[in-house]
């Protein structure tokens, strides 16, 4: 089954984002805006879900500097993400997370976690908890049943920093907190780092490629051995891709550790991967997270075109397409715009900032943009001009 995607989000209170939304999210979106609109800001969403699930509330606030510098300028909170999520099944299911502070430690304010059946069913919801104490849902098999009402429990975390569907999702009989628990888990927010790509590691397991990139060499000997059909899809888009590349490795040193080898076709000896482009490295990286048969729901990724030749991008397209196509989404920031020209105007979300707060839009929600790239401009071209989201094109 594919794994869904997420429909919208919000975000209030959240350092710049003081109230955003984004809504009719594509399978893949690309954010734009000048530098310190926010667009960091918009992917850490995804990691702070992550470290709060992984950890607890609050210490993923204090990994982040604290509530005082968490909570957006001039509030004191609280800090409210909500994320509408379709999933495999269709059903449209909403979580939202409100986070507050008291004697200098944060905790989950308020949690829910509901769903409906298609775009008309009747909602339930599954989970309902603040301050740590609240119910759930007990009879979720009877859901979509109109003649059925909803059986409740009441439950208490051990620390109201906990998130609840962390506490119940460990539970098969709470499968909607579980589906979504396991949701954000696999989630993968990229901070990848060339260096990192380019040591030796450790001969160690590694099915999914690290946020820094720092286990690359692993997760090729994985893929070289345990999927061998994904691999060679991997290589094969690497021929296509990376002119003289026809094969890459991973091979143990004399001192144990793993060392990726990239093999140009014009030389008999392979190169080690300090030796190779940063842009090689790079594409490689991102062909094991795309072809990788065990999808992320969720790629997040920081202006992959840094390090890549021009004429590269439009493949890179094409490559983070085929992973959406395949089912997972992907979240993209960027400045550029040749990368612009190569999307659609509807997968476009420009941020801008107005009295210190970002504000969000869709630029083929205004019409005379949407005319223009209807009319044979491209959207990279227009933004390079400051016209894509500048509303003097309006009036």
């Amino acid at each position: 089954m594919k794994p869904g995607h997420i429909e919208s989000l919000e975000i209030r209170n959240y350092r710049m984002f003081r109230d955003i939304k984004l809504k009719n999210l594509q399978p893949t979106t690309v954010v734009i805006g000048a530098n310190g609109t926010g667009k960091t800001t918009l992917l850490d969403i995804f990691t702070f879900l992550q470290d709060s699930l992984q950890q607890n509330v609050s210490a993923a606030v204090a990994k982040r500097g604290g509530f005082g510098q968490l909570v957006s300028r001039g509030e004191r909170g609280p800090i409210e993400i909500t994320v509408k999520f379709r999933n495999e099944s269709q059903q449209l299911v909403t979580y939202r997370l409100q986070i507050a502070e008291t004697k200098g430690r944060s905790f989950v304010a308020a949690e829910q976690l509901r769903y409906r059946r298609g775009q008309r069913g009747r909602p339930w919801l599954f989970l309902d908890f603040e301050y740590g104490k609240g119910k759930a849902i007990t009879n979720e098999s009877a859901y979509g049943d109109d003649d059925t009402k909803a059986a409740r429990r009441e439950y208490t975390l051990d620390d109201p920093s906990i998130l609840a569907i962390k506490g119940l999702g460990q539970f098969e009989e709470f499968k909607v907190a579980s589906m979504f628990r396991n949701l954000i888990e696999k989630w993968y927010v990229s901070d990848f780092h060339i260096d990192d790509a380019r040591v030796l590691t450790d001969t160690g397991y590694a099915e999914h490629l690290s946020e820094r990139g720092d286990n690359i060499a692993q997760v090729t000997h994985y893929l070289h051995e345990s999927h061998p059909k994904a691999f060679e899809r991997v290589l094969e888009a690497m021929r296509q891709r990376v002119p003289g590349v026809t094969d890459v490795t991973a091979r143990s040193t004399e001192d144990g550790r793993l060392a990726l080898r990239f093999q140009d076709g014009s030389f008999k000896e392979p190169f080690n991967a300090r030796f190779v482009s940063d842009g090689t490295i790079k594409m490689f990286a991102y062909l094991t997270l795309i072809y990788n048969p065990n999808l992320h729901p969720i790629l997040a990724i920081e202006e992959p075109e840094n390090y890549l030749y021009p004429k590269l991008i439009p493949e890179l397209v094409d490559e983070f397409r085929h992973y959406a196509k395949r089912g997972g989404q992907v979240f993209i920031t960027t400045h550029s715009p040749d990368f612009l020209n190569e999307v659609e105007l509807k997968e476009i979300v420009c941020l801008s900032k107005k009295d210190g707060f970002t504000l969000a839009e869709r630029p083929v929600d205004r019409l005379l943009v949407k005319d223009l790239v209807m009319n044979g401009e491209l959207p990279g071209r227009l933004w390079k001009q400051g016209l894509l989201f500048d509303h003097r094109l309006d009036s």
